[in-house]
């Protein structure tokens, strides 16, 4: 069946959406981040959220976009927030800044090593140690929601996936709302880990995290890196098209189409973005998906 014709489970079991952006470094990314932006918001997501680079170095910028989110428009912001290279002090003023700003939902990350992926993690001696410190604290200032991350392969770093698992179990129990998943290509992998998931007795929704590939070289290295895998079948999808732009970004909104519907199917209805800052490819995704603005509904 084409995937536009495919019924809409819509009716019985809406569909949630989420998109994640990253904080500008120059005007132009700038002009192109807020384009996107006004292009997804009549989408209504749930939320949406902006990283925080490695050792807090986006600090003031991810802080200037979830404010200018707060003031300018009517999304739910969610900032994201790390323990690397920061005190208990520092951390806490950055969440008591995002309160005063309006920002009812954080991220909560542990963060990457300050040398960069494949670098050793060392905590700031005077900082939170784990994530799970960081959701407590975070929860002690106020009554925000937080999301955590999940990892369906496991953290590059943890030694085994139950070892993972065990990772995520102490940040629910610290009082994470929200899980959200490391992007992955192969949905069996995100059933078979949500299944033991449930197994440990975690019952906080675990929001697949979808990435449409802008850029499949450039994916590709980033999943070697965070311990994704790259199925064989996806690689020969893009192979020799390096210098083709137009297949490759017609390839990529096949693919993410393909999956999330295929999520769909099987009883999947909250899907979280990794938009890379630019919105066709997503939302084109969230059409599919029958998302419409609320003019367009009202319309209908």
């Amino acid at each position: 069946m084409p995937l536009a014709s495919r019924p809409s489970r819509q009716a019985s079991c809406p569909i949630k959406v989420s998109f994640e952006f990253f904080p500008p470094k120059t005007a132009e990314m700038e002009t192109t981040l807020w384009s996107s932006i006004e292009r997804l918001a009549p989408l209504d997501p749930q939320f949406v959220s902006v990283t925080y680079g490695a050792g807090g170095s986006t600090r003031e910028r991810t802080h200037a976009t979830v404010s200018r989110l707060v003031r300018e428009t009517r999304l739910n912001p969610a900032a994201h927030l790390t323990c690397v290279a920061a005190t208990k002090e520092e951390v806490d003023g950055v969440v008591r800044s995002y309160w005063d700003a309006g920002v009812r939902h954080v991220v909560a990350l542990r963060g990457d090593p300050v040398g960069g992926l494949g670098t050793a993690y060392e905590p700031h001696r005077e900082g939170y140690q784990r994530t799970c410190d960081l959701v407590a604290g975070i929860k002690a200032i106020g009554d925000f929601e937080v999301s955590v991350s999940a990892y369906p392969e496991k953290h590059p770093e943890a030694a085994s996936l139950d070892e993972d698992i065990d990772v995520l179990k102490g940040k629910v129990d610290a009082g994470a709302d929200r899980a959200i998943t490391q992007f992955f290509f192969d949905n069996d992998v995100y059933f078979r880990y949500l299944d033991r998931v449930r197994a440990r007795g975690i019952d906080i929704p675990i929001v697949p995290g979808i990435v449409p590939v802008q850029n499949f070289r450039q994916t590709a290295n980033f999943a070697a890196k965070t311990g994704a895998s790259i199925p064989a079948w996806l690689a020969a999808r893009f192979e020799g098209l390096e210098e083709d732009v137009e297949t490759r970004r017609l390839i990529a909104a096949a693919v993410a189409a393909e999956q999330v519907i295929d999520l769909v199917d099987r009883g999947v209805h909250e899907f979280h973005f990794y938009t890379m800052n630019r919105a066709d490819l997503v939302y084109a995704i969230c059409r599919l998906l029958g998302l419409r603005s609320e003019a367009e509904r009202v319309a209908a």
